[in-house]
């Protein structure tokens, strides 16, 4: 138990797993522990190291939130289009121009639809592999959000079982430093 991390945990992207220190005596014992304050101070290193996982993956998070609604929009389009199609009407629709600013369109019908793919990349897929690209879409970011979540729970167990260890070690310092008064 010299160590205040047990490597990395491979299921929660290499985030290291914090170790409970059970008996600070015997922790502080240990080579690499010469004094209270430099182990807190490494426990306070690894904490900030924690917060700034847990901001990324915040991020990360946020970002998979708002897409899913607009893979949701694309996949009622790419509906919206297939029964116009089976109708063998036009469509009328308006279409962002700039914010707040809209422009109006007939769409004839139609069996191709484009796709923006993001990095200036824009590509013409069938009505079918559209629906098929955007349902994978959504999966793998239905998967990533939920891996993100589980990912976030075991960093904040993390993040707390750090500030318990700081803790307990800044209350044996202190009893330790009565102790030496005596």
């Amino acid at each position: 138990m010299a160590s205040i991390t047990s490597g990395t945990d491979s299921e929660h992207l290499g985030i290291p797993k914090a170790v409970f220190v059970e008996d600070v005596d015997s922790f502080m014992q240990q080579p690499e522990n010469d004094s209270a304050d430099t182990v807190i101070r490494r426990l306070d290193d690894l904490n900030s190291k924690y917060r700034f996982m847990e901001m990324n993956l915040l991020q990360k998070k946020k970002r998979l939130r708002g897409k899913l609604p607009d893979i949701q929009i694309c996949l009622d389009m790419v509906e919206q289009l297939r029964k116009y199609r089976e109708n063998g009407s036009d469509m009328d629709t308006n279409f962002l121009l700039a914010h707040n600013l809209y422009g109006k369109a007939t769409i004839p019908p139609t069996d191709k639809v484009c796709l923006w793919l993001g990095a200036n990349v824009m590509l013409e897929y069938t009505l079918d592999e559209a629906e098929e690209l955007l349902r994978g879409n959504q999966k793998t970011a239905q998967t990533t959000l939920e891996k993100v979540d589980e990912d976030l729970d075991f960093l904040r167990d993390q993040i707390t079982t750090t500030e318990v260890n700081m803790a307990r070690l800044h209350n044996w310092a202190v009893k330790q430093r009565q102790q030496n008064k005596k």
